[in-house]
C-alpha cells in the first residue's frame, strides 16, 4: 500500500499503518516509534500520535505509558477473546434487527446478503471481497437498527477481525460454503423475527470462526 497525504491525514496515516498490522508486515508485539514513522512518511508527531490513538480504539495497537505503542498480541489466546467479545456484540446486533427492520429495509438487507453470495459463488472467490461484503450487511444492518453505540463498537472491531482472516487465508477460504450457507440461515431467522434462532446462528458461526483462527495461530 503506497502512502498518500489526504485530507484527513491521522486517519490515512492509521488507515497506512492498519494495513501494515493486518498484512503482518508489522508483526505483533512489533514497536511502533512515533519520531521513525513520522519520519518515514514526512508528517508531523502530532497526527503519528493521534493516528495511533485511532488504532488502538480498533484494537491493533497496545499503548503503555512510558512505553509507547506496539502492534497488539494475535496469538490463539488473544483470538479467542477478540471473537468472545465480537460474537456477543453480534449477536446483540441480531436480536435488534429481528425487533426493528420494516419492509423497506428488506430490499437493502438482501441485495447486501446477495452480494456476498455471489462473491462466494464465483469461480475464484476472493476471500478479502468476501469480508468486506460481509461488513457491508453489517453496516447495513447497523444503519436499520439505529443503536449508534453498537454501530460504533461494531465499526472499531472490523480492522482486528480482517486482521485474523488475513493470516488465516486459506482456512478461511476452505470454509466459504459454511459463511454462505450461515447467511442464509441467518437471513431466514430474521426475516421471521426469530431472535432466538438468529442468536443462535451467531453463536455457532463465531464460534466455528473462533476455533479456526486458534487452531492456524497455535503452534
Amino acid at each position: 500500500m503506497e502512502f498518500q497525504v489526504p485530507n484527513t491525514l491521522a486517519e490515512q496515516i492509521a488507515n497506512y499503518l492498519a494495513d501494515r498490522i493486518m498484512t503482518g508486515v508489522v508483526q505483533p508485539g512489533e514497536r511502533l516509534q512515533e519520531a521513525t514513522i513520522a519520519a518515514e512518511l514526512r508528517v508531523s508527531r502530532a497526527s503519528v500520535k493521534e493516528a495511533l490513538y485511532t488504532l488502538e480504539r480498533w484494537h491493533l495497537v497496545d499503548i503503555t505509558p512510558r512505553k509507547g505503542a506496539s502492534a497488539s498480541q494475535l496469538d490463539a489466546e488473544h483470538a479467542a477473546e477478540l471473537y468472545d467479545v465480537y460474537m456477543h456484540l453480534l449477536i446483540m446486533l441480531a436480536r435488534r434487527l429481528c425487533e426493528r427492520w420494516q419492509d423497506q429495509d428488506k430490499t437493502c438487507l438482501m441485495a447486501r446478503v446477495d452480494a456476498v453470495v455471489q462473491i462466494i459463488q464465483a469461480p475464484t472467490p476472493n476471500v478479502s471481497a468476501v469480508v468486506q461484503a460481509s461488513f457491508e450487511v453489517m453496516d447495513a444492518c447497523c444503519e436499520v437498527v439505529g443503536n449508534p453505540y453498537l454501530s460504533e463498537a461494531l465499526t472499531n472491531f472490523k480492522p482486528a477481525v480482517s486482521r485474523t482472516y488475513y493470516l488465516c487465508a486459506d482456512r478461511y477460504h476452505q470454509d466459504l460454503a459454511r459463511t454462505s450457507a450461515f447467511f442464509s440461515q441467518l437471513t431466514q431467522a430474521i426475516l421471521v423475527r426469530d431472535a432466538d434462532e438468529a442468536e443462535r446462528q451467531v453463536a455457532v458461526f463465531a464460534n466455528h470462526q473462533k476455533q479456526l483462527i486458534q487452531q492456524a495461530l497455535s503452534p
